[in-house]
């Protein structure tokens, strides 16, 4: 991206955090992030990606807008229903940024295609709404061994975790399998109240915004939990596990798999 003055003036509120400053804009502008889903974490994130002046942005999710998504996903608006979510999430991102480079995938996050796609980004936003997708983008983060922004919403909060390989603990250590079907209630089983998740989702781009300026100030592993209803905010560490089979010291998935396998209880290993 080139320092014009239409630039200096948009990130001029950037460049006066002394944290992050040209050096930090730079390092954004070259920086590229890819985001699993463009739904009600995905929206917000997406939007303060753009808006923080990353280079170039990819959105990969299988769905077509419905009404029932906008109350939450603020990406897409009433004109948007039964387009793809990707197309939708596309032209919003280049009508509020036209110099962004935007990368949208109409499919879904799978086994086959996981690791090659997180490669080409330097970071992983995971917006996705069930565990198995989230288990996929969790495993393959690490083997691709690119950071991952995890979060999950439901009703009036959520819970954010930063997954470095290498550095810190990834899913697994937190939740070392996916929690029964009964323990696991969905936005459409429980709700969701749109505000929360833009509050999440934002948080994650500010974490992914941290990681790929250079201004992390404390490691990765720390699970942030986030109830808007209470206004309560805690954040405990979170120990890797040394015997995780994803990113322990002998680590054993070697290939993720496809959410459904994840789903139906199948073990990722080599």
């Amino acid at each position: 991206m080139v320092w014009s003055g239409e630039n200096a003036l948009r990130y001029s509120r950037n460049l006066l955090v002394e944290e992050l400053g040209e050096r930090g804009q730079e390092r954004l502008f070259r920086s590229s992030v890819l985001v699993v889903g463009a739904g009600g974490l995905g929206s917000p994130a997406l939007l303060y990606l753009a808006a923080a002046g990353i280079g170039r942005i990819g959105v990969i999710d299988g769905d077509r807008v419905d009404v029932t998504n906008l109350n939450r996903q603020v990406i897409h608006t009433s004109g948007d229903v039964g387009r793809r979510k990707t197309e939708s999430a596309a032209d919003a991102l280049k009508a509020f940024r036209p110099d962004l480079d935007v990368e949208a995938y109409g499919e879904l996050l799978t086994a086959a295609n996981a690791v090659g796609l997180f490669r080409k980004y330097d970071a992983v936003v995971d917006g996705s709404d069930n565990f198995p997708t989230k288990y996929l983008c969790s495993d393959a983060a690490v083997v691709a061994r690119r950071p991952l922004v995890h979060a999950g919403v439901l009703r009036f909060g959520g819970q954010l975790l930063t997954v470095v390989p290498g550095e810190g603990p990834c899913l697994r250590c937190l939740i070392p399998e996916i929690p029964p079907r009964k323990d696991a209630p969905t936005c459409s089983e429980s709700g969701i109240v749109g505000a929360a998740a833009g509050v999440v989702g934002a948080w994650q781009a500010m974490e992914a915004i941290k990681l790929l300026a250079g201004i992390a100030p404390s490691p990765p592993g720390r699970l942030l939990t986030v109830d808007t209803l209470t206004n309560e905010v805690t954040c405990v560490a979170v120990r890797r596990d040394p015997a995780c089979p994803a990113c322990g010291e002998r680590p054993r998935i070697a290939d993720p798999l496809s959410p459904e396998e994840y789903r139906n209880g199948g073990r990722c290993v080599a």
